[in-house]
């Protein structure tokens, strides 16, 4: 009898991890993978990284693998070779992609920010800056027919303050090196993006004198687009997508800095939670986070009226052809 029982028992336990192990299998493979490139990673996305930590896309059967084009012109690339399922940019690199006359072009189907996200940083603390203060300067911008760039021109025309002449502005750096070249002594002031602003700000380097966004008012600054072809053969990918992102942004309108901090500090841990809490409360005291994925037409107006400003637009994009309001629209009615 012993000689049969162990064989049983052996075959029993094969049997039962061959179960368990299979049905981690299933688990693993129950979600559908969506390849997502950001333009840059930034608490200024904040939504996005709530919904990922509080599982919204997971909810939606969704997994995540996140990747960083350190520029729009890097995620679009990323886009458009088909490195990159969905991608976290500015309009404007799919202004130009569309100008282009590209048939599969890029169509924006969310809205994550609605104002520009980067300050300037000057090298002394100005608690009375105005915009006029820059005349004489230098001031590290961004790439050239980029958004933190055309922005910046914006701004700067809004002022009365002429590039070139009341100011010159350095824009053969890379985005990813902007601070250390300010830290080298390059420029008077710079232009940042969160977590760099206030890096800056804590290492002494630097202080806070204005923000861009709300100098420069509401604007849809960065939108998840996809290829025409990726939407037309996975709408259900989209509307869960989009679905998820709306969770992140109720969540983040319905909690406080530090609840936010909390849970995205996993992708920020160079830093830590009271540093994010106050950064998330700047951004929220200037109302940067849409609270609902719908990019609507006045704000592709309002872009294309600074792209024309800055001499970036050869011609307007029809918004109907451009975006795709429906699986916003059906996110927000679930």
């Amino acid at each position: 009898m012993k000689n049969y029982k162990k064989p049983t028992i052996l075959i029993s336990i094969l049997i039962i991890f061959t179960f368990i192990f299979s049905g981690c299998g299933k688990e693993d493979t129950s979600l559908t993978k969506v390849r997502l490139n950001e333009v840059v990673h930034s608490v200024f996305y904040a939504p996005q990284y709530v919904s990922i930590e509080k599982g919204f896309f997971e909810e939606e059967g969704l997994d995540i693998e996140l990747s960083v084009g350190q520029g729009a012109d890097k995620s679009m690339t990323a886009l458009i070779s088909n490195s990159a399922d969905i991608a976290l940019l500015g309009t404007e690199a799919g202004i130009y992609v569309y100008n282009e006359g590209k048939e599969d072009f890029p169509k924006a189907f969310a809205q994550l920010t609605q104002r520009a996200g980067n300050f300037l940083v000057s090298r002394k603390e100005e608690p009375n800056f105005k915009w006029e203060d820059l005349k004489g300067k230098s001031l590290i911008g961004g790439r050239t027919g980029g958004m933190p760039q055309l922005v910046l021109e914006y701004v700067l025309k809004n002022n009365n303050i002429k590039i070139g002449e009341d100011l010159d502005i350095i824009n053969n750096i890379s985005f990813e090196s902007t601070a250390g070249a300010f830290q080298g002594d390059i420029g008077d002031y710079t232009v940042e993006f969160e977590p760099t602003a206030t890096a800056l700000e804590n290492s002494g380097a630097g202080h806070v004198v204005a923000s861009l966004g709300t100098e420069s008012g509401y604007i849809p600054y960065t939108v998840y687009m996809a290829t025409s072809e990726y939407i037309e053969n996975n709408p259900e990918i989209i509307q869960k997508f989009t679905n998820a992102v709306y969770k992140g942004q109720q969540w983040v309108d319905t909690h406080s800095s530090k609840e936010i901090a909390e849970v995205i500090y996993p992708h920020f841990q160079e830093s830590d939670v009271e540093t994010l809490t106050k950064i998330i409360e700047r951004y929220k005291s200037q109302d940067t986070w849409k609270t609902d994925p719908l990019f609507e037409e006045e704000g592709l107006t309002l872009i294309q009226d600074i792209m024309e400003s800055g001499g970036e637009l050869d011609k307007r994009v029809p918004y109907d052809e451009f975006v795709i309001r429906d699986f916003a629209e059906k996110a927000m009615d679930n």
